[in-house]
């Protein structure tokens, strides 16, 4: 096995044991004091025996700020088995306009939001979902920034959690060198790192994009995926989380 980055970085990464310890101690919801008082595990963990969680948004638009989250799809998992039948997916009131562009990518309705709950009435079994896991996105830069956005909006707080990103895996393969002036003469292209073209590098099969649910299922698959092609079930989830 082989790993594009020292192991040593592994000693940087953050102390989310110790992190979640005293954000316990500092959250003041109920809910998110639940969250955090349910531990995180530590960084030496090998990846076999991580349990993770997959998890996607389809959202309003790309700012946290800005828009609102539409669906969220659950999918519990480790590296031997994916748990389909404990996923989850709702699709939600975002609290925001639903622009025609974002309607066009996810094909969430303004009637198929009429009679959704707002984010608050399912935070309990979304957190509950989370608890004790290891969360698995493909592009980091939306559902946790969304999550805690919403919660700051919702509670009055916002969440943190470690993260593992298939994207940014990806990215520590093939977007480790630049292309060099020749390459670029020669036509050659930079690898998408999106998430179908990642799982036709690994031979998975193809699923239609942008639905939450089936994009949280394509990412655990990816990530079991990267792990046996790349790690090692011994190594620990320091390696590959944020």
């Amino acid at each position: 096995m082989f790993h594009l980055i020292p192991k040593e970085k592994a000693k940087v990464q953050p102390e989310w044991p110790e992190r979640f310890r005293q954000l316990a101690e500092q959250a003041e919801h109920p809910l998110l004091k639940s969250f955090y008082g349910a531990g995180c595990i530590h960084p030496d963990t090998p990846l076999a025996q991580v349990p993770f969680v997959a998890m996607d948004f389809e959202t309003t638009g790309l700012s946290p700020q800005k828009n609102g989250i539409v669906s969220i799809g659950l999918v519990p998992f480790t590296l031997k088995r994916i748990y389909c039948r404990q996923s989850r997916h709702w699709i939600l009131d975002p609290g925001k306009p639903l622009h025609e562009e974002s309607v066009v990518i996810h094909g969430i309705t303004h009637s198929d939001i009429d009679d959704a709950p707002d984010l608050r009435r399912i935070l309990p079994q979304l957190l509950e979902a989370l608890k004790g896991r290891v969360a698995v996105v493909h592009h980091r830069g939306i559902e946790q920034p969304f999550l805690s956005a919403a919660l700051k909006a919702r509670l009055g707080e916002g969440v943190i959690f470690p993260v593992v990103d298939t994207m940014e895996l990806e990215a520590r393969l093939h977007r480790h060198h630049p292309l060099g002036w020749l390459a670029r003469m020669l036509g050659k292209k930079i690898v998408s790192i999106r998430l179908a073209d990642s799982r036709t590098r690994y031979n998975l099969p193809f699923y239609a994009p942008h639905h939450a649910l089936t994009d949280a299922l394509a990412s655990a698959e990816l990530l079991q995926a990267q792990v046996a092609d790349r790690f090692s079930p011994d190594d620990p989830i320091s390696l590959i989380w944020h």
